[in-house]
């Protein structure tokens, strides 16, 4: 049997580009739902994300969650997208959800480059406090503490796994648990006195230009050789580029730069809203927009890189 395609359909069907057919979406992946652990970059990564969804057409919303839950949510397929996955300080946390299948981590990276791992001010480091094993010597300026973020995140989680073996003689002190933004406040108050503080730091993130501190050798073992270095990944739910291609295709184009993060994380500790900060480094940069929506198109299947201009008046 010939089959005869006159010029007329012809002309129609070639109208449409792979990313046309990308789009034919089912109403329900209009709602794109991310997970927020509360930490500023991961603001700042969701904020530029939510600004490009919404030029696009979509209904994008952040919820604020632990580690665990944020993870558990997207195994129950409750939550789509978590942009903020830091590799290896989150491994052990992460695991479970892999090895059963239950989550999707992204191959390509959203981010290389970063770093994680423990900090002092640097005039404590000048006293001597340079390395982990450094640290049991000045227990009783320290007050026996060290400070982390919230309880259940992949930091806290080596920390505490540090204490309980007794590394480096650490076995007696104890972990403050609160949030990123607690222990900001407790760094910063001391430094203002000049007092002795362990803590969890990290790059991208402003307080590596509000605190004059330095990172401590000697943590390899748990968080990593060069300073705790980190790369940072994307998660999504298994079938997410199945059910939901276009809005899949933007998650995977999203790549940040440590530079790009500080800018944005910077702001945002200002306590500018996340999406207002986003919108205006966007007008600034807009040439990574042809990156970031790159074979994506409108919810409803037009150009997108157009919406998007649009939408943000360039």
């Amino acid at each position: 049997m010939t089959i005869k395609i006159v010029p007329a359909l012809m002309s129609t069907l070639l109208c449409f580009s792979a990313g046309d057919l990308l789009a034919q979406e089912p109403d329900s992946c209009k709602a794109i739902k991310f997970a927020d652990i509360g930490w500023v970059d991961n603001a700042a990564n969701n904020g530029l994300t939510m600004v490009l969804a919404e030029g696009l057409g979509y209904k994008p919303k952040a919820t604020i969650v632990s580690l665990p839950i944020a993870l558990a949510s997207i195994q129950k397929k409750q939550m789509d997208v978590f942009l903020d996955y830091w590799s290896p300080a989150s491994d052990d946390t992460v695991k479970p959800f892999r090895d059963k299948g239950t989550i999707k981590v992204l191959e390509e990276p959203n981010m290389p480059g970063a770093k994680y791992t423990l900090a002092v001010p640097t005039y404590l480091f000048e006293k001597g406090l340079k390395d982990f094993s450094d640290i049991p010597r000045f227990k009783e300026e320290l007050n026996g503490r060290i400070y982390g973020i919230e309880a259940g995140s992949g930091g806290n989680k080596l920390l505490n796994q540090i204490i309980a073996e007794n590394k480096f003689g650490l076995g007696e002190f104890k972990l403050v648990e609160s949030s990123e933004a607690a222990m900001r406040v407790a760094v910063a108050r001391a430094i203002s006195k000049k007092e002795p503080i362990v803590f969890l730091g990290w790059a991208p993130h402003p307080m590596n230009l509000q605190f004059d501190m330095t990172y401590l050798t000697g943590g390899d073992d748990y968080f990593g050789p060069d300073y705790g270095a980190a790369t940072i990944y994307t998660i999504t739910t298994p079938d997410y580029a199945e059910r939901c291609p276009n809005a899949a295709k933007l998650i995977s184009n999203m790549k940040f730069t440590t530079d790009m993060e500080a800018a944005l994380m910077a702001r945002i500790m200002e306590h500018e809203k996340a999406d207002v900060v986003a919108t205006d480094w966007i007008k600034k940069n807009p040439q990574w927009l042809e990156t970031w929506l790159a074979g994506v198109t409108t919810f409803d299947g037009k150009n997108g890189l157009e919406a998007v201009k649009k939408h943000l008046d360039l």
